[in-house]
């Protein structure tokens, strides 16, 4: 499971040496990177790491996770695919005070994001982190102000902008094939909560014991409390760690809305949710609705209902006709037509989306850590999407509508 260590008392004095050394170090195409794979969870990022090893070159020289067994599967499968035994541990601030990693991989729960993120960063690693980045803007703000201020690589989770259909919308949605975008929505449904199966399919029925997992730093700054399994294993569906569909199923939705319209945070937010099928111990809710409303004059809309698998679906609509992303599936052919307009210059008959070659994001992350160059999901798309999910969960939790204010960085009722 992805719950890797975070104690600042152990990076004192150690990160601070590590940080000097990884900034100066200059990477050659040649050069073997030495990545770490942060949580080893259902996420698959060892597995991405695996697939794309041979194309970067790197070296998957650490894994990090608080329950032992994932760390040790983990360190096997490197094994198995590398030849290579990789370093193991529970703590995340050993494998930031090693001089010989380059980057980290982070997939670790939502609460512990955006503080691995700001002390690799101090470490001097570069960063591919998960999404969403962060659950409230104090914590946005110190993460996305430390990239800033760094010269770090980071690469946001959102792996949808590198699929070649959402590369091919954007290139369609800036020449104005759709015209003026006056409204985008997506339904995400699914019979039972996500959370309900976390684990894995390795690790499906597994209880984790309290002697094979490090608590403390799983619960990272969150209030201490006896070692309860259920939340350490299902922590997705618990608010305390994740906020629910509205922050981890929409986020990809939203950042796509942002990258292929090249727009920023949404203005206005409006939610509604609550747990209406699925009664148990768990906090997050199982059906949301939220409405964004964009500077740029467009809406958006999310929905979620779990207790059905019935619906799905993603349009963009415009003012010259429709793009039907198929539920932004990478495996189907995305459709625009000219559906629902009236204008004279309107789309004629139907026309596919152009798919356009891309690399797997991981790959681009770890190019990007060699050229310098930013990668296709970079900081601001993090501080951009969280923003939108940050609103949309103020707006369904208080029952107002929300307003950021770009000046200030700021999101309150209005």
């Amino acid at each position: 499971m992805n719950h890797p260590a975070l104690s600042r008392r152990r990076l004192v004095g150690t990160v601070l040496a590590a940080s000097a050394a990884n900034c100066s170090k200059a990477l050659g195409a040649n050069d073997r990177l030495r990545v770490a794979n942060i949580g080893c969870g259902r996420r698959g990022l060892l597995k991405e790491l695996i697939q794309v090893k041979d194309a970067v070159n790197i070296e998957i020289a650490a894994v990090c996770d608080t329950w032992r067994q994932k760390r040790e599967k983990a360190a096997a499968d490197v094994k198995e695919f590398t030849g290579a035994d990789p370093f193991q541990t529970a703590h995340f601030a050993e494998v930031l005070a090693r001089k010989d990693i380059d980057a980290v991989v982070i997939g670790t729960p939502d609460h512990l994001h955006c503080a691995m993120l700001i002390e690799a960063i101090k470490a001097g690693k570069d960063v591919y982190v998960e999404k969403p980045l962060a659950m409230n803007m104090r914590e946005l703000i110190r993460a996305y102000d430390a990239v800033k201020h760094s010269d770090r690589i980071v690469q946001m989770g959102t792996q949808m902008r590198s699929y070649p259909n959402s590369v091919g919308a954007r290139k369609a949605i800036a020449a104005g094939e759709l015209g003026k975008i006056l409204k985008v929505e997506q339904v995400r449904n699914g019979y039972s909560p996500y959370w309900m199966s976390y684990g894995g399919s390795a690790f499906q029925g597994q209880k984790p014991e309290e002697a094979d997992v490090d608590w403390k730093a799983f619960l990272g700054d969150r209030k201490a409390r006896p070692f309860d399994p259920a939340q350490y294993q299902g922590w997705y569906g618990f608010r305390e760690f994740s906020r629910g569909p509205h922050t981890n199923l929409m986020v990809h939705f939203i950042d796509m809305v942002h990258y292929a319209t090249s727009t920023g945070p949404p203005g206005r937010v409006v939610a509604l949710g609550g747990i209406y099928r699925w009664k148990n111990e768990f906090t997050n809710p199982d059906s949301v609705e939220v409405a964004l409303e964009y500077p740029e004059g467009f809406l958006v809309r999310y929905c979620t209902v779990f207790g059905t698998g019935a619906g799905n679906y993603a349009k963009w609509f415009g003012t010259r006709g429709t793009l039907d992303a198929r539920n932004l599936s990478p495996s189907q052919k995305w459709v625009v037509s000219g559906q629902g307009s009236g204008e004279p210059d309107r789309v004629t008959g139907e026309v596919e989306i152009v798919p356009v070659d891309t690399v797997p994001h991981m790959q681009n992350f770890l190019e990007c850590v060699r050229t310098r160059q930013q990668p296709i999901a970079p900081i601001e798309a993090g501080y951009a999407h969280s923003v939108a999910v940050i609103m949309a969960d103020e707006a369904l939790t208080t029952g107002r509508r929300m307003v950021y204010d770009p000046a200030r960085r700021e999101v309150h009722p209005g």
